[in-house]
């Protein structure tokens, strides 16, 4: 184990190796310490590596380039987690710009139900209140809440799920070691302390450069089963989360707010071009994901034998995954041609089996 944490490691340290290419070498290779020992001539037939990278691969010196990195994880009790380990979130590991390595302080989110809460750092009086409410809201649901430790929304929804004994994960977009901004160093670790966790992709000591930032908004979408966006102006990391989210095929749902605030901008145009569900309560939301409160009764499973031999095709694509299928996706996979899928559709949903969903996805009732 040690060794495959060191070979990693190093293998990031290649000059034009990034996490995608990390990623396909080990695909090709079968691990990372057989990256190494891959003569150049093999390396350079892997799709995107071209002989500079393989040569890089070759002067490398796995030891030196994996130690000192690996000797700062162990001195500081951080845990290590690459993308071929059991335990790196499954949801995440689905997503097809993944980051190769997770560095984490703290319990690590399994599988399960996850929400990510996210806004402008510019968050109004009723922004952090409806973060707030939200989250309570959620408590029966027992989910874990990520987010991304900024000022505003992001910070509100941590705090609100610590008050309320909830997990919550903070990506980070700098090394571990760094908490920023500092001023939410005491949130951070009663995160830790409270089941939850940090996370990040960067090396330890690593800055929070601008660039990160945008870039770790892809782990927030990649976790969840869904995005809240609560506040956010006509541009900013909060409307880069929500359309990750919609390239990973999330549930996302924006809070729509006074017309007059330039905090609901961005929230008003994503529920426009239908990219985002209104957001009215949390009711909304567990139904989206079939959700049902530790108290509540379970639904009876859906009995296919009433419905054609065609619906049921389509049903049980539907009854596979929780976020919904686009049309074109149910009409490839169930190989029906797409205006029979396209009229079976209406016919469920009028019926009120399915229901559609922004962005001509379609999902069980």
């Amino acid at each position: 184990m040690e060794d495959a944490r060191l070979y990693h490691l190093a293998l990031l340290q290649v000059p034009g190796v990034g996490h995608a290419t990390h990623k396909t070498l080990i695909s090709y290779c079968g691990s990372p310490q057989a990256v190494f020992s891959t003569p150049v001539g093999k390396l350079m037939r892997i799709p995107g590596i071209g002989e500079k990278i393989a040569r890089a691969i070759h002067q490398t010196s796995p030891q030196a380039a994996g130690q000192a990195e690996l000797n700062k994880v162990n001195q500081l009790g951080v845990q290590l987690y690459t993308h071929t380990d059991a335990a790196y979130p499954t949801r995440l590991k689905h997503i097809y710009d993944a980051p190769a390595i997770l560095y984490c302080k703290g319990t690590l989110p399994a599988d399960g139900r996850t929400v990510a809460i996210v806004g402008t750092r510019k968050a109004t009086d009723y922004g952090r209140q409806v973060t707030q409410r939200i989250v309570q809201e959620l408590a029966p649901y027992s989910p874990t809440i990520v987010s991304g430790l900024a000022y505003g929304i992001d910070i509100e929804a941590h705090r609100a799920a610590v008050q309320v004994g909830l997990p919550t994960v903070a990506v980070m977009a700098s090394g571990i070691d760094i908490i920023y901004p500092p001023t939410h160093r005491q949130t951070a670790e009663r995160m830790v302390e409270a089941g939850g966790a940090l996370i990040t992709e960067y090396p330890i000591g690593s800055k929070p450069d601008a660039p990160h930032f945008p870039a770790r908004n892809r782990i927030v979408a990649g976790l969840a089963e869904a995005v809240i966006v609560v506040e956010a102006a006509s541009k900013g990391g909060a409307l880069i989360t929500a359309h990750l989210a919609q390239d990973y095929n999330r549930e996302i749902f924006a809070v729509p707010g006074n017309l007059n605030q330039p905090q609901s901008e961005g929230c008003l145009q994503l529920i426009q071009k239908q990219i985002a569900q209104i957001f009215t309560s949390v009711a909304d939301l567990a139904s989206a994901l079939n959700w049902t409160g530790e108290s509540a009764p379970a639904k009876p499973p859906l009995d296919l034998s009433q419905f054609s031999e065609p619906a049921q095709a389509i049903l049980r694509l539907l009854q596979a995954t929780t976020p919904g299928l686009l049309l074109d996706e149910l009409a490839w996979k169930s190989k029906i041609p797409v205006h029979q899928v396209a009229s079976l559709l209406l016919e469920l949903e009028f019926q009120g089996t399915i229901k559609s969903l922004p962005g001509k996805r379609y999902r069980l009732l």
